[in-house]
């Protein structure tokens, strides 16, 4: 947290919010933040004068274009940006300000203190870490039924891992995986190679209808998520499976249950996603040995 959803309404609201502000200073206040440059000071004086063109978004990460350089800025758990005036109190955590010349500030606000930020040359971020090992963005034109399969298909790994893998496919988080499957019908513990060809349709017609959606209603504010103007995300209201565990299933009354698969806590109807027999049988026999 925050997934695609929520780092893309992020991304939106920065647009409005800061795009043509021209930075005069930076002021760092957690250099831990800053990964590239590893000195904060040549990071703050290479933004210096420096004016915010756009905001685009690659997976979880923001990439804020300025004249000859690229911001990387990835929130991680619960950093935030927010606009204020100069004269506003500063907030507790904190960590990073650029102030602009029009007398406003964007602040990055940070409790878990996770978020790192990379400074790049136009064209290198895509070049290097942390950007360099992405795999498909879910809602551009390269997510197909084909690319989908071709990435999965022939892998022995559960699903749910192999879909939060970001090497695989970007920006896919716990909450938006749970949703997915379970439009799709498919048991998060099912193993890639056993999916048939109507699950891949499903899967890929219910990432996309997942994020879709969630991006329309502005993310889900399950902890601490807000945008950059302060508004929670609506989503968490049409969560069909996620943090529902003993409640009844919106579609066939049964109880939500939840478990933990590759390490994550699990949110899975187990009527609408059924274990196909052969798997059930199978992960018997490896216990009982």
């Amino acid at each position: 947290m925050p997934e695609l959803p929520e780092v893309e309404t992020v991304r939106r609201t920065l647009m409005e919010l800061v795009a043509g502000k021209t930075i005069e200073r930076v002021s760092v206040n957690l250099p831990r933040i800053i990964q590239r440059p590893s000195d904060c000071e040549a990071f703050a004086a290479m933004l210096a004068g420096r004016t915010i063109g756009d905001v685009g978004r690659r997976g979880k990460f923001l990439l804020i274009r300025l004249n000859g350089l690229v911001l990387v800025s990835h929130l991680r758990m619960e950093g935030r940006y927010g606009l204020y005036r100069q004269d506003e109190p500063v907030e507790k955590h904190t960590h990073v300000i650029f102030h602009f010349n029009d007398g406003t500030e964007l602040r990055y606000k940070d409790v878990r203190q996770f978020g790192t930020m990379h400074l790049f040359e136009p064209g290198e971020e895509l070049k290097l870490p942390p950007l360099n090992k992405l795999g498909i963005e879910p809602l551009s034109d390269a997510f197909t039924l084909k690319s989908l399969r071709d990435k999965l298909q022939h892998r022995t790994t559960k699903i749910k891992p192999l879909l939060l893998n970001q090497e695989y496919i970007v920006g896919l988080g716990n909450i938006y995986v749970d949703e997915a499957l379970y439009m799709a019908g498919i048991h998060p513990e099912r193993t890639a190679e056993t999916l048939k060809p109507k699950d891949w349709e499903r899967l890929h017609i219910a990432i996309g209808q997942t994020l879709g959606s969630a991006v329309e209603a502005g993310g889900s504010s399950i902890k601490s998520y807000v945008n950059g103007q302060g508004e929670m995300g609506m989503f968490q209201h049409k969560l069909a499976v996620y943090g529902r565990q003993n409640e009844d299933c919106k579609q066939c009354g049964s109880t939500i249950q939840k478990s933990v698969v590759g390490g994550r806590g699990t949110h899975v109807c187990m009527n609408c996603q059924p274990l196909p027999r052969q798997q059930t049988k199978g992960e018997e026999r490896q216990k009982a040995n």
